[in-house]
C-alpha cells in the first residue's frame, strides 16, 4: 500500500516540455506541439492517477491512507490531467468546429469530402 503512495514525489521547477516527446505528423504550431505534449503525459500517468483515485474514494481504507493519496493526486502536474487536452483538427491544427469521427474542422471536412477523401461522404441532396 505504501508503495502506491511514494510513487509521486515533489519535484523541480517545471521546464516547457520536461521530458522528450515524440513530434505528432501534420500541420505543427506550438498549440498542436503543447497539446500533443499534454496527451502524452496524461498517458504516460494514467496508471498512476487512476491508482491514486481509487485509493482516495475507497470508503474502506483508513481515513489518514486516503487523505494522503488525495494530497499526492493534487501534487501532479497540470497537464497529466486529461482534462487539459483539447480535440484538435489535424490538419489545419484549430480548436474549433471539429468533426469527432474524423478529427478535422467543419471547413477541412468540407474540402476533403468535396475531393472524395472520405468514403461513403457524399454531398446532401434533398
Amino acid at each position: 500500500m505504501s508503495e502506491v503512495l511514494k510513487i509521486v514525489k515533489a519535484s523541480k521547477p517545471m521546464k516547457r516540455f520536461p521530458q522528450p516527446v515524440s513530434i505528432p505528423t501534420g500541420f505543427l504550431n506550438t498549440r498542436v506541439l503543447r497539446d500533443n505534449f499534454k496527451r502524452q503525459m496524461a498517458a504516460q500517468y494514467e496508471v498512476t492517477t487512476k491508482a491514486l483515485k481509487f485509493i482516495a474514494r475507497n470508503a474502506a481504507l483508513p481515513q489518514k491512507v486516503r487523505i494522503e493519496a488525495q494530497v499526492q493526486l493534487t501534487a501532479l502536474p497540470n497537464f497529466t490531467r486529461m482534462n487539459q487536452v483539447r480535440d484538435r483538427c489535424v490538419e489545419s491544427g484549430t480548436s474549433k468546429k471539429i468533426i469527432k469521427p474524423f478529427r478535422v474542422s467543419r471547413y477541412q471536412f468540407r474540402l476533403m469530402a468535396r475531393d472524395g477523401e472520405f468514403p461513403g461522404v457524399k454531398k446532401g441532396v434533398w
